[in-house]
């Protein structure tokens, strides 16, 4: 295992502390995080590594959001690490078991030991002449610490964890409840027994309401307009059944690849006949609702299914909280708070205690961290990715950014893989840079994201850009991107290699 190394602190009176030395920086302790850290040491294990976190527990998303109900949006077999079966009954499993299970991975690794809490990433800055990355991090006490890698990789999400995205909402300081947002849940929210409207219609949304109606006097679930929703066993029964006769990690990739084709099935003919879609989804809802429900109002959204992200619940349970009456769905547009609740432009006022803006992320790319080289700070904006992991013209840096129409960790499983690849591959060639380069006049930019939810509409124009072309082009496509990250060439004519060229030495006269 890596040796471990610590960080010193200059004393009084003294310059800047020499950075302390790993060859590989993982900025974020989240799923990726995590798993990028088990694959370095598993696939370079000469390697030393430290993981910079900006709060102070492992866990990411899983740590940071508290709110009632949490749980995974797509299936664990999937969302689960290639090399960690999850072993649990529960595929669609609450988020304090999720937490559990990185957490678990991380101790029984080892790899915890390697986190340095309570550092955010504010600057990297590349130098050519010594082929590494400087990495400036704020302690929770405000002063700093420094780091230098040969190799960045970013596993730091894509939303900003210190602040959700809420409207602008008029008379919202009149309202005499409380407002809460989700990626910031109280300790003692004291919703048990209160009339509670939930703004929102998307996943966190819709974990919430059946989730609060339990306790809550009533819970609406206000939305502008419909999402697609689809139930899906909490249990996967062939897991379940497979489990009887085969031990579990011989279960584990059968399920995977069997949920990642059902996933691919779905997106493509979402593409390719969405009204068949359309058809079945809806189906789908009539039937897990009581007859004459207006289903039309309520669940038919204005687009095809999968511009944006589908929406999935564990055994009906939104539909059986809509059909018992503990919550009901209301589709209409905010004109107002008022100090009882909210003025609907219909007219109409939903009366409330506590309203939960689940309205959505900020998007921010790379946790927010400055990037130059050798002193110049490229334009976010006019960057173009490479096979989705990396940047054009930026040296020996990845990022983990999953997908949208499939689980996170099935493309952070692929991008850890691929970053092992490509450290052996500069070890064994006497390479110290690795830096995607594109010379292909007849590649056009295209918005990195084909997706029309409102927090990529919202942040699209300042993110990095994809190419029309490979390996520039984006692919939400787990065996397009299996074949080109697992076993596609690393010296592709794009990724180029060179060897460090240091300034000579000046000689005293």
């Amino acid at each position: 295992m890596p040796p471990e190394t610590l960080t010193t602190t200059p004393g009084p009176g003294s310059g800047p502390a020499e950075p302390e030395r790993v060859d590989v920086l993982i900025v974020g302790a989240g799923i990726s995080g995590i798993g990028a850290a088990h694959h370095l040491q598993e696939r370079c294990p000469g390697k030393t590594y430290a993981i910079l976190e900006a709060r102070e527990a492992i866990g990411g998303t899983w740590d940071l959001f508290r709110y009632p109900g949490i749980r995974s949006d797509s299936d664990m077999h999937t969302l689960g690490y290639r090399f960690r079966p999850w072993t649990a009954a529960k595929s669609i499993a609450d988020g304090e078991s999720i937490l559990e299970y990185v957490r678990d991975t991380a101790r029984e690794a080892g790899i915890d030991r390697h986190v340095r809490f309570g550092h955010r990433v504010a600057r990297a800055s590349w130098s050519s002449e010594e082929a590494r990355w400087t990495v400036t991090a704020e302690r929770a006490d405000g002063s700093e610490a420094r780091f230098s890698c040969a190799f960045l990789m970013m596993c730091s999400g894509y939303y900003r964890y210190d602040q959700g995205y809420t409207p602008e909402f008029a008379g919202i300081e009149d309202f005499e409840g409380r407002v809460i947002h989700p990626q910031h849940w109280p300790e003692e929210p004291e919703y048990a027994g209160r009339r509670v409207v939930v703004i929102g219609s998307g996943a966190t949304a819709v974990t919430l309401v059946p989730a609060m109606a339990k306790d809550a006097a009533h819970v609406t679930m206000l939305q502008r307009s419909p999402t697609y929703i689809v139930s899906v066993p909490g249990e996967d029964p062939i897991a379940e059944a497979l489990r009887k006769v085969l031990p579990a990690r011989a279960v584990y990739p059968i399920v995977r690849w069997k949920n990642v084709a059902i996933q691919s099935l779905i997106y493509r003919l979402s593409r390719t006949r969405p009204r068949l879609v359309k058809k079945l989804i809806r189906k789908g809802v009539v039937n897990a609702l009581p007859a004459g429900y207006d289903v039309d109002t309520h669940f038919k959204p204005p687009y095809n299914p999968w511009d944006q992200r589908l929406c999935l619940v564990p055994d009906s349970d939104l539909f059986r909280a809509l059909s018992d009456g503990s919550a009901d769905i209301v589709t209409d547009r905010i004109d107002r708070f008022t100090t009882r609740g909210i003025r609907l432009e219909s007219g109409r006022e939903l009366e409330a205690d506590v309203v939960v803006t689940a309205t959505g992320l900020n998007l921010l790319f790379l946790g927010g961290t400055k990037l130059d080289i050798d002193g110049v700070e490229p334009e976010q904006s006019h960057l173009l990715t490479y096979k989705g992991m990396m940047l054009g013209d930026v040296p020996n840096l990845a990022f983990t950014i999953g997908y949208t129409n499939a689980s996170w960790t099935l493309k952070a499983d692929l991008v850890a893989e691929y970053m092992c690849r490509l450290l052996n591959h500069m070890d064994a060639e006497g390479y110290d840079v690795c830096m995607p380069h594109l010379s292909d006049p007849s590649v056009s930019e295209e918005p990195i994201l084909d997706f029309s939810s409102g927090y990529v509409v919202r942040a699209v124009a300042d993110l990095p850009k994809q190419g029309s072309k490979e390996p520039w082009k984006l692919r939400q496509n787990y065996a397009v991107d299996l074949r080109a990250l697992r076993w596609g060439a690393l010296e592709d004519g794009a990724m180029t290699f060179s060897r460090r060229v240091a300034a000579p030495r000046k000689v005293a006269a």
